[in-house]
């Protein structure tokens, strides 16, 4: 059988005469694979089942060796570039220039003028093989590269998971507690602090992963700019507060409407933030401010923290990059931070960049964005809208995990729910048809059957009269649309605080 990635024939179409004939046989007679074609189609079937050189004579080139072969090599894989002698008569140097540049869909072209010489033929065809065959050892590189990122995402979105259902324990349990009053409030800080950053760098190392295999994607919105700002550095406040640094936001009036995914933005925003409390000192500052200058909005966020060398302005947004690289890691991070922010940025049609005057000096990132078209701009908000119904409801929680269902049941016991509790996807399903709840919180890694066939099979027996919630360490975009494709109502990647928590289940109201 042919090995198409390795393939060594040397094709050989010639039309007229015997010419194709001699030339395959003075190949053959220097130990080369060598086939000759009846025509186009036959020369295009055979470049499919893998071919290192292609021996043709110009005669046979008309237009319907364009569309053919050419079609062919337009498509090409980006390792190949296969070697192409066109077999010409006894052009002047005139016609060799106008012939180059008529048949220039051929690619990498060679001219071989008749009579042909022997000697020349099987030299040059050996030479355009052992160039195919570097080729494919490119091809088996990028192979290689390609099967790495591939075990290498699977990686990260395993070990997304497992540190998610612990940390989903942590955070669940910390709000108990915190609403409970039953600990001192200086160690729930800590460690509600340090589980935060914990699921920060979790969320960063998967986003940038995402990032480099392109699965990012942008779910766009209407957004106010101005409100996006005020909640990201109001979320940014505990943080900066605990590190002894003043932040503050300094909005222009008006509103500033952009086109673009409020999630993605927030985080831009919280990213910069972050950084510039990070690299500050007790009793700095950080200054968010907002506006618009022609067509765009121009975010900036200024610190006077440690600022930046001229050789790091450009270099801080490349992956893994951090000017703080001391053994002692005291700022701690993984240099993914300024990578996402630039490629959201950049994928929303925007630019950043960073400014300083130099080490101790501080720093400013501007970002600025295209302001929407007016039809793209979002409507006011309803101000004669009823508060939604908060009410009691039945809830069974699915997950594996004892921590995860004893925290989840506090939680939700304390927000005023009836909670039942299954301990893999089997009995699951049989608690549902006892219990009869009206919101089922379903993990999807279970033991015995997923939480995708859980769910399919809910759906199957009870139609849309429960809510699905997955409540799940799987966070990758093909995961959320796995869950809405298996009839869940909402995708909730742990860990998730009681506040989110409590908005998903009076999100729905099951029976309307």
């Amino acid at each position: 059988m042919i090995r198409p990635h390795r393939s060594e024939r040397v094709l050989v179409l010639a039309p007229i005469g015997r010419d194709a004939e001699v030339a395959s046989a003075v190949l053959r007679g220097a130990g080369l694979s060598a086939l000759v074609c009846r025509d186009i189609g036959d020369v295009v079937q055979e470049l499919r089942a893998g071919a290192a050189v292609l021996v043709i004579a110009q005669e046979a080139l008309a237009d319907a060796a364009r569309d053919g072969i050419g079609e062919w090599i337009a498509h090409q894989p980006p390792w190949s570039d296969l070697p192409v002698f066109v077999v010409t008569g006894n052009p002047s140097r005139l016609d060799h220039a106008r012939t180059l540049r008529q048949l220039s869909w051929l690619g990498n072209l060679l001219l071989l003028d008749r009579p042909l010489r022997r000697a020349t033929l099987v030299s040059v065809v050996r030479s355009a093989i052992r160039a195919r065959q570097r080729q494919y050892a490119a091809r088996e590189v990028l192979a290689a590269r390609e099967r790495e990122v591939e075990a290498r995402d699977q990686f990260l979105a395993m070990l997304g998971h497992e540190l998610r259902n612990p940390l989903g324990a942590i955070v669940l349990a910390l709000d108990v507690i915190d609403r409970r009053g039953t600990a001192e409030p200086r160690q729930l800080d800590v460690v509600r602090r340090q589980s935060r950053q914990l699921s920060r760098l979790v969320d960063d190392l998967l986003d940038v992963s995402r990032v480099t295999s392109g699965k990012i994607a942008l779910h766009r919105h209407p957004v106010e700019l101005a409100v996006l700002t005020g909640r990201a550095v109001e979320a940014m406040q505990p943080p900066a507060a605990a590190a002894g640094v003043s932040l503050r936001a300094e909005i222009a009036p008006g509103e500033v409407p952009v086109l673009g995914d409020p999630v993605r933005l927030e985080q831009v925003i919280a990213n910069l933030v972050g950084n510039a409390v990070k690299y500050n000192r007790p009793g700095g500052h950080v200054v968010v401010s907002l506006e618009t200058s022609g067509g765009d909005a121009v975010l900036r966020v200024r610190d006077d923290g440690i600022g930046l060398a001229e050789a790091d302005l450009e270099r801080v947004f490349d992956t893994f990059v951090q000017v703080d690289s001391g053994l002692d890691r005291a700022r701690g991070g993984l240099g993914l931070g300024l990578t996402l922010v630039k490629t959201l940025v950049t994928m929303h049609g925007g630019q950043v960049r960073a400014d300083s005057a130099g080490a101790g000096k501080g720093s400013t990132f501007t970002v600025r964005l295209p302001l929407a078209a007016p039809a793209d701009r979002p409507a006011g908000p309803r101000r004669d809208a009823a508060a939604p119904e908060v009410r009691p409801r039945r809830v069974l929680v699915i997950d594996d995990s004892p921590d995860n269902r004893e925290v989840a049941q506090s939680a939700l016991e304390m927000l005023g729910h009836k909670v039942s509790l299954a301990g893999d996807g089997p009995s699951g399903i049989e608690e549902a048809f006892r219990y009869d709840p009206e919101v089922v919180v379903i993990d999807i890694g279970l033991p015995g059957l997923d939480g995708y066939e859980v769910a399919r099979r809910l759906r199957a027996a009870r139609g849309r009269g429960m809510v699905l919630i997955a409540l799940t360490g799987y966070g990758q975009p093909d995961d959320r649309q796995r869950a809405l494709a298996a009839g869940f109502d909402l995708h909730l990647t742990k860990p998730v605080e009681i506040e989110a928590l409590r908005r998903a289940i009076e999100r729905f109201d099951p029976g309307v």
